[in-house]
């Protein structure tokens, strides 16, 4: 099992957590309901490609699937976070950047799982 991998999703399931915990008591009521369910959707995300990672690494099935999925939480679940707290609209365009690192993730994974 790659052990670094391993401690950074469960970090980031950890800072996802946390996200989630500011959104709902935090920002509740300083962010408007749109820019609140924007961050909150990164919060989801980020736990998604936590667990994610997590599976990734176990018994080494998937190590670049694990960074493929770190790599889309710093671009997708940052850029929302980002987003939301500052209205700096352009953070908006490096999303969908996350989202490929997302998908290109899990279509990694299951190609490895396929291989054996």
């Amino acid at each position: 099992m790659d052990r670094l991998l391993f401690v950074l999703g469960a970090l980031s399931a950890a800072v996802a957590v946390a996200a989630g915990a500011f959104g709902a008591h935090g920002l509740k009521g300083r962010l408007s309901p749109e820019m609140l369910a924007i961050f909150e959707t990164g919060a989801r995300y980020q736990m998604y490609h936590a667990l994610g990672m997590l599976l990734a690494v176990y018994e080494d099935t998937s190590p670049p699937a694990a960074w493929l999925f770190l790599a889309g939480t710093v671009l997708f679940s940052g850029s929302l976070y980002a987003l939301s707290i500052t209205d700096v609209r352009w953070l908006g365009a490096i999303t969908p950047l996350g989202g490929v690192c997302f998908i290109l993730g899990w279509c990694v994974l299951a190609w490895s799982a396929w291989r054996g």
